[in-house]
């Protein structure tokens, strides 16, 4: 099992991710030709049996590596090398530290699934129609196709907004705080990047708009628990759909 590397510098202690031990194994083998060029990677069962992790942290690893355009993803066959590392590369990428890295996009959903289903009890005590709450409920509503990159980023930004309206409607500040910090989360490209290879399907987008307007209903009627239920049911599709993916 992958051990958490913690590394001192500037007077704190920066906890290095499994994900990104993941990608900088991966990245040695590219170096060293264990994966070369357009070869095609061990499945993700594979690689996580391998390294001991689970297949989330490998699929969290895989995403960023597609970010950093070190390999290609092409659905129903596997991911692939695009280019070969040089060792200058390769030491600068390995030498990064978890500052400069994207924290795991199911580490936040963890953490949402704690704090969200809150959000909502809280938001729940007002009884109150919201404008914008419901504007990007209209958005997300009027979008039936989001294969195109544009069309992904118009979707992503309309439901990281409606999550984010759900602690305005609160009324309390602090809660509103910590929510800006998970918007902050949501808005960084490895959580981006698995969100729309999980989220493709035009049904399944259906699906999550109903279960938003499941959400908000339940919050203007003050049906608090009713709210925190679908919040929670909500976060743990999308947990699913970002894990379960095919290969």
């Amino acid at each position: 099992m992958m051990n958490t590397d913690i590394h001192p510098g500037s007077g704190d202690f920066k906890v290095r991710q499994v994900y990104e031990q993941v990608a900088d194994t991966i990245k040695v083998g590219i170096l060293n030709g264990t994966y070369r060029e357009g070869a095609r990677l061990p499945s993700e069962r594979e690689l996580a049996s391998r390294l001991k992790v689970s297949r989330p942290a490998v699929r969290e690893a895989i995403g960023a590596l597609q970010n950093e355009g070190h390999v290609i993803t092409r659905r129903g066959s596997g991911t692939y090398v695009t280019a070969p590392l040089t060792q200058v590369a390769t030491t600068q990428l390995m030498q990064a530290t978890s500052r400069d890295a994207d924290i795991s996009p199911i580490s936040i959903l963890e953490v949402r699934m704690i704090i969200e289903p809150a959000i909502a009890r809280m938001a729940a005590r007002h009884k109150m129609r919201d404008e914008m709450a419901e504007h990007y409920l209209n958005v997300m509503d009027s979008m039936s196709n989001v294969t195109k990159p544009e069309d992904q980023f118009v979707w992503g930004e309309a439901d990281g907004k409606f999550h984010h309206q759900l602690a305005v409607m609160t009324k309390d500040a602090l809660m509103l705080k910590i929510a800006d910090e998970i918007a902050k989360s949501v808005e960084q490209p490895l959580w981006n990047r698995l969100r729309d290879d999980g989220i493709y399907d035009p049904m399944r987008m259906r699906l999550y708009v109903a279960e938003h307007r499941l959400i908000y209903e339940a919050i203007v009627t003050g049906d608090g628990d009713a709210a925190a239920f679908y919040v929670e049911g909500h976060l743990k599709r999308v947990y699913r759909d970002f894990v379960a993916q095919e290969e």
